[in-house]
């Protein structure tokens, strides 16, 4: 095997890896926001328990496969602390999720050897 190839499957791998958790970055926000800012106040204020208890497994499903795919790619290697704990912090944080994406995209760039500004 070429040694020379392996570096760009690797980068090629963490790229998809990066992709995926942007997409599901997207999508666990969104189901946050929708359960602590709608589906609960809801369920506490007006009484209607319905929003909680659809969204509550859905936003337990996407939390879930956000953090699978965080910690698929970071298993890799290649990433600070300060990295990772910034990966597994927003999954916890209404909005959070969402100012992820620049990050997730500027990293995946620099694997490129591209700028994103």
């Amino acid at each position: 095997m070429d040694r020379r190839a392996l570096p760009r499957a690797e980068s090629g791998f963490e790229r998809e890896q990066l992709k995926r958790l942007e997409v599901l970055s997207i999508i666990e926000a969104t189901t946050l926001v929708l359960l602590v800012c709608v589906a609960v106040p809801l369920n506490h204020i007006v009484g209607l328990p319905l929003g909680s208890r659809i969204l509550g497994p859905v936003h337990g499903v996407a939390f879930l496969a956000y953090t699978w795919t965080a910690l698929q790619t970071v298993a890799g290697g290649g990433w600070r602390g300060r990295d990772m704990a910034r990966l597994f912090i927003v999954a916890f944080l209404p909005f959070a999720g969402f100012s992820n994406l620049s990050w997730l995209r500027q990293r995946a760039a620099s694997l490129n050897g591209e700028c994103i500004k």
